[in-house]
């Protein structure tokens, strides 16, 4: 297996070779790992595990099954532990360690546990902005993915630093994002602040709450930016994947506009950001795929219909904005993956399976 710097030159060598041999699309920016060849192509997601001590030895037969189907690369939409264990150190290395044995390029995105719950009192009572800062100078400490093989990733803050985290590229035509928008309100802190089971004081919350403001607002530039690449380069379908589950199954309650009117404390975190999506998807001729984990059930549906956006004062006449896909991938105890198959030649770009690994 090759160190992390030796991997660094092979896919800087790699990516060399794609911008002189013209590949589709390539941009300044942004270069397409892509091989005309093969215009058809699969990824792996999964997500939110281990939680458990059983689980290490599952997501080994996970990887070993993702492996073998050879796809493209693999995302991680966030959770690398229990949101009642630990914050310690090791828990960054060690998922850095996982994800290194992939064969294909393997994408990182920060969840809740990993960071904005890490104050609790079972989690160790950390600071959750140093955890932050931590697991971005841990996870996020060079410009390639993990895995065997990597890819280069464009950040939207240096190595290490401030929304290193946000990554961006492109593969088939299509734009991939991670975003850091994690479970718990998205670090928006309200009414529950200071708790028995919690070691913050209200400084710690008005910090979060500072943060939780700059980075809704990266967010939202992040995804600006990665909707305008997709439009400057006319590419068919646009990937974002984060953490949270931001609520797209409260119209399945009788009281959801109700609660979306009042401004539920667990979701207004995302408002601001899903408002910026909606825009941005209405406006893009091409497909929309949202991949969240947080809440540990396998779904593909469209849940931007007319129930969920009722209380928006700009909503839709649409019953539903027919280009957006939202999935949500398995986590503890279920250790599987969802294999996303894209292909060009479909009327639905993006076809999305549950795969079962055998033993887990």
């Amino acid at each position: 297996m090759m160190d992390r710097r030796h991997k660094w030159a092979a896919a800087a060598a790699v990516g060399a070779l794609s911008v002189l041999v013209g590949v589709v699309g390539a941009v300044a920016d942004d270069w397409d790992d892509w091989d005309d060849e093969q215009p058809t192509f699969t990824v792996a997601l999964w997500g939110d595990t281990p939680y458990t001590a059983a689980e290490p030895a599952k997501i080994s037969a996970l990887v070993a099954d993702i492996n073998a189907a050879r796809v493209a690369f693999s995302v991680y939409d966030g959770d690398i532990k229990s949101g009642s264990s630990l914050c310690t150190d090791v828990q960054y290395t060690a998922a850095a360690a996982r994800f290194d044995t992939f064969q294909s390029p393997m994408v990182y995105v920060p969840g809740d546990n990993e960071w904005t719950d890490c104050h609790r009192i079972n989690n160790g009572g950390y600071n959750a902005l140093e955890r932050l800062s931590f697991l971005r100078q841990t996870l996020f400490a060079d410009e390639r993915s993990f895995g065997e093989r990597t890819l280069w990733l464009r950040h939207q803050g240096p190595p290490g630093g401030v929304y290193s985290e946000n990554t961006r590229w492109t593969y088939g035509g299509v734009v991939f994002l991670g975003l850091n928008i994690p479970g718990s309100n998205n670090n928006k802190v309200t009414t529950d602040c200071l708790s028995s089971k919690s070691a913050r004081t209200q400084a710690d919350c008005d910090a979060d709450n500072v943060e939780y403001q700059a980075r809704d607002a990266a967010n939202i530039q992040w995804l600006h930016d990665g909707f305008a690449l997709a439009r400057s380069r006319g590419l068919r379908g646009l990937m974002l994947v984060l953490q949270a589950d931001v609520g797209f199954d409260l119209p399945e309650t009788e009281t959801f506009n109700e609660h979306l009117q009042a401004g539920p404390p667990r979701y207004d975190g995302y408002t601001a950001f899903l408002n910026a999506l909606v825009a941005e998807t209405q406006a893009f001729d091409g497909q929309v795929v949202l991949v969240h984990g947080d809440t540990h059930f396998f779904k593909v549906d469209k849940p931007l219909n007319q129930e969920f956006l009722a209380a928006k004062p700009d909503a839709p006449t649409a019953h539903l904005i027919k280009n957006f896909t939202r999935v949500e991938t398995f986590g503890s105890p279920n250790v599987h993956w969802v294999k996303v198959t894209v292909d060009p030649r479909s009327r639905n770009l993006f076809r999305f399976e549950p795969m079962i690994v055998a033993g887990n």
